[in-house]
């Protein structure tokens, strides 16, 4: 994740996360880095592929270029899981999240990877569009 967003959701830091500098040269080696974590069939590497924790009312996500980079330089196949997280009141006081999630296995390419993303989350705004609680 961007460092300053990083430094302000310290907490990532003891689950493993860490920071990219956009306009730096480090940010070859943080995706080297993570390229060579997704090496090993048990390790997870998650991210926030538009480069930074954006609202999730956005109508489109916009991703970097970083994600095509990593599933590139990874020499083993990788599982891409997309995730959609929506918190919703309802009529209730207290919010409820839910959490959708779907296995991708389309083109490892960034344009197919994002519109596959969006394609994804238009289908779960629509399904929280007509829960009732």
């Amino acid at each position: 994740m961007l460092e300053e967003q990083l430094k302000k959701n310290w907490f990532f830091k003891y689950t493993g996360g860490f920071s990219v500098r956009k306009s730096d040269r480090s940010v070859v080696e943080s995706l080297n880095y993570a390229a060579e974590l997704l090496e090993n069939k048990n390790n997870l590497v998650l991210m926030f592929p538009q480069g930074k924790i954006q609202s999730m009312h956005r109508r489109a996500f916009i991703f970097e270029k970083g994600i095509e980079r990593i599933l590139k330089r990874t020499k083993n196949e990788v599982e891409l899981v997309f995730e959609v997280n929506l918190v919703d009141y309802f009529s209730q006081a207290k919010p409820s999240v839910y959490l959708n999630a779907i296995s991708y296995s389309g083109e490892y390419s960034l344009t197919a990877v994002q519109e596959a993303y969006n394609a994804f989350y238009r289908e779960c705004i629509q399904q929280q569009e007509k829960k009732e609680v």
